[in-house]
């Protein structure tokens, strides 16, 4: 839970360091300016909070790593509630209440997570999960969405590395298989999940692994 605090802390902190010129810059996800992508965060920051108050007595059916939909299809960006991120995006106009909304409900969020029984059990999605767990996958949602933000903005704060190496065993844990050691965790995250093609050298690296990649996590 410590973790979660400190990579989505690390994440709002990023996005409130940005001029305001950043918003209208292409974010790592495609289709996605970098406004859009802190706009899907807040909507993030709103499920985490309906989560955490949503108990259930029901025995947990996934954990962290099991509580990915896995798919082998990156995004093509014109999937409907995409686009309607994209629309809502738009509607705030000044980043400045962009950054307002996402510091007011992730400030929430990030109490709510701190205040939370990691054993109590709640539901989301149709899954049961433990709130420890819930709160382990979103260390992987904030580490890949903090990549995301900074793509293409190569001064932003980075992501923390107990956070990147938390991701990436994670990642690990659902290819079912290591990627290479001497690769750093964020090429590990870009190339496992579809993020970033890999070159010609990376595939040999990968051997039988290649094949299985990109995990694009839903």
């Amino acid at each position: 839970m410590d973790l979660f605090s400190r990579s989505w802390t690390a994440l709002r902190t990023a996005v409130a360091a940005l001029p305001d010129e950043d918003f209208a810059r292409p974010s790592g996800c495609t289709g996605w300016l970098v406004r859009d992508l802190v706009c899907h965060l807040v909507i993030d920051a709103q499920d985490v909070l309906i989560t955490l108050v949503t108990p259930t007595a029901a025995e947990p059916t996934r954990n962290a790593v099991t509580y990915w939909n896995v798919t082998g299809t990156p995004p093509a960006g014109d999937d409907p509630l995409d686009a309607l991120t994209v629309r809502l995006a738009a509607a705030y106009e000044e980043p400045r209440l962009l950054k307002f909304h996402l510091d007011d409900v992730g400030s929430a969020a990030g109490r709510a997570a701190e205040l939370a029984d990691p054993e109590r059990r709640v539901s989301t999605q149709d899954m049961v999960l433990t709130v420890g767990d819930y709160l382990s996958a979103y260390v992987l949602e904030w580490t890949l969405h903090h990549l995301d933000l900074i793509a293409h903005l190569p001064g932003a704060g980075q992501p923390p590395a107990e956070g990147l190496a938390r991701s990436r065993a994670m990642l690990e844990e659902i290819a079912g298989a290591s990627f290479p050691g001497a690769w750093s965790d964020q090429d590990v995250l870009r190339v496992g999940t579809g993020r970033r093609s890999p070159t010609e050298t990376e595939r040999a690296e990968l051997g039988a692994l290649d094949a299985k990649l990109p995990l694009v996590l839903g």
